[in-house]
């Protein structure tokens, strides 16, 4: 029955939205399929990213969160403001949350598409939601079961090549 719910409730957002019919699929799999990110993988992700921002003067924060947006690691790396916190987990938060529905893996895609859907636009308005590039996809068996959000870079497609660079460290020690 609770599937049976949830399936009505992407249905619905679908039709509201017009997300395509790979996403729902994408969303339905997601449904089905539990992971979470082992916290050594979490770490190492989150901190290589901290690492590789910094090598460029960047001073941000790395989170990681699981499948159902909670941050799982938050990393503020030296000198780091504490407003990075909140961008960090916000771009994590947004990918892990809309991008099974809207059928996209990073921050940045979100960000795009507030340009040119008529419905983005009013979603980064919601809680938790920030329409800027910084964030990656975990992603296991063609599903998203995590995100890596990072902030504090002087511009979100500085944040998003970090977040990248964390991800690639751990990639293939996720289950495919």
């Amino acid at each position: 029955m609770t599937r049976m719910i949830l399936i009505a409730i992407i249905c619905g957002v679908a039709a509201l939205t017009g997300a395509t019919p790979s996403a729902l699929s994408q969303t339905a799999s997601q449904a089905e399929y539990r992971y979470a990110v082992p916290l050594v993988l979490a770490v190492e992700a989150a901190t290589e990213a901290v690492r590789v921002c910094a090598q460029h003067g960047y001073q941000v924060t790395a989170t990681v969160v699981d499948m159902d947006g909670v941050p799982q690691v938050a990393l503020r790396g030296d000198g780091a403001t504490i407003h990075t916190a909140e961008s960090s987990f916000d771009k994590a938060y947004t990918v892990v949350t809309l991008g099974p529905i809207f059928d996209f893996d990073t921050s940045g895609k979100f960000f795009e598409m507030t340009k040119t859907s008529p419905y983005a636009p009013r979603l980064s308005t919601m809680h938790n939601v920030m329409a800027l590039p910084g964030a990656v996809a975990f992603k296991s068996k063609n599903a998203i079961v995590g995100a890596l959000g990072v902030g504090g870079a002087p511009g979100g497609d500085k944040d998003e090549v970090c977040a990248q660079a964390g991800m690639a460290k751990v990639a293939d020690r996720l289950p495919h």
